[in-house]
């Protein structure tokens, strides 16, 4: 079997998406004519975010561990076992050399199907602190590829590589001009200007602190570019209605790279997806981690930069009374500011999707189908 075949598990939020579209088309552009295969979670974003990109992608029906209602996972354990006997199917049927995993709800069925079939796997862990699943899925995997130091603590040390996060080819190319970033978004190009970014899904704790705190950061000579996510995208709109022209309100940025590119400071989540991107664009940023993420992974995500100066931290319990103050503190402190961009800026790696399909191809075995 010549050609090279490979599928890629994972999805749930664009967190994990954007990555794993990231490494199918570094590995279609290291080995034209792979073939790619996605597994996704039925009903999840994936589904409908992955064939947009070009790709093929079928779906299990599976859903993960809910922490916050535990009578709602009486049924995963029949759910786990249907999924893995799909995988299994799905692996037979497309014959992978290698199955590579992202996290997400369909990652660990697929994975763990696949040790079982003696197919080569390859985790792309992209948190500091690693999910129970990359941890169980890490002793047999092949390689595992982290953005983070001192992973060791979770995986085989022999397995790990240091490939950072792959990010969409738009930001790790990125060129745009603050002119051209603010132009994009009908903002002033000489205004200090503010991006609010709380991931794919918006984050209510940061809407609600930035609500409240408008008027005082209207106060500032400042102009602000404010992505909410979809449940708060009208209270955002009403509430901006009287900064038109210096408040603009998205759902949500598909063209990242112009939101970056118009910022002077971002005010973030902390997943490892926004802190890839962020790192590329050299800006500084204050984070605010969502407080329920598994193993809370947002604030070991934070803390990495915090702990080299490159970032500033507000914990989300705290986020009322203390986002726009330090937003304002850090507007006026310019020095802190530069400080904070060249440190962040040191912490970027541009290729990892390309250092990822590298080691995909480096381990995929296609004798296992001959």
């Amino acid at each position: 079997m010549s050609e090279q075949r490979i599928i890629i598990a994972g999805g749930g939020t664009g967190g994990h998406i954007f990555p794993a579209v990231a490494v199918g088309h570094a590995l279609q552009r290291l080995q034209p004519g792979t073939k790619l295969l996605f597994v996704g979670a039925k009903g999840k974003m994936e589904m409908e975010k992955v064939p947009q990109e070009g790709f093929e992608i079928v779906g299990l029906d599976i859903v993960g561990f809910n922490r916050s209602n535990i009578l709602k996972n009486i049924g995963l354990p029949v759910k786990l076992l249907k999924s893995r006997i799909e995988a299994r199917k799905i692996i037979k049927n497309f014959r992978p050399g290698a199955v590579v995993g992202v996290g997400g709800f369909a990652s660990f069925p697929v994975l763990n199907a696949a040790q079982g079939m003696n197919v080569p796997t390859l985790i792309q862990e992209q948190n500091s602190y690693a999910g129970k699943s990359n941890k169980i899925l890490g002793r047999k995997a092949k390689a595992t590829c982290v953005a983070y130091e001192h992973m060791n603590k979770f995986f085989p040390a022999d397995k790990i590589i240091m490939t950072g996060n792959p990010v969409r080819s738009s930001i790790a190319q990125m060129s745009r001009s603050s002119d051209e970033g603010r132009k994009f978004f009908g903002l002033k190009a000489d205004v200090t200007t503010i991006l609010v970014v709380g991931g794919s899904l918006g984050a209510k704790s940061v809407n609600e602190a930035i609500d409240a705190g408008l008027d005082e950061l209207m106060k500032e000579h400042v102009q602000l570019v404010w992505q909410t996510g979809k449940p708060y995208f009208e209270q955002a709109q009403k509430r901006a209605a009287a900064y038109a022209g210096r408040v603009v309100v998205q759902q949500f940025i598909r063209e990242m790279d112009y939101a970056y590119a118009a910022a002077d400071l971002v005010i973030s989540r902390a997943g490892a997806l926004a802190i890839a991107e962020l790192c590329i664009a050299g800006k500084p940023v204050i984070f605010v981690p969502y407080p329920h993420a598994a193993e809370d992974h947002q604030t070991s995500n934070a803390m990495a930069l915090v702990n080299k100066n490159a970032a500033e931290l507000v914990p989300d319990e705290h986020v009322m009374t203390k986002l726009v103050p330090a937003a304002m503190a850090l507007l006026h402190d310019q020095a802190r500011q530069k400080e904070m961009a060249a440190n962040i800026e040191k912490l970027a790696i541009k290729d990892a999707d390309e250092r990822i399909a590298a080691k995909v191809l480096e381990i995929a075995n296609y004798s296992r189908w001959m």
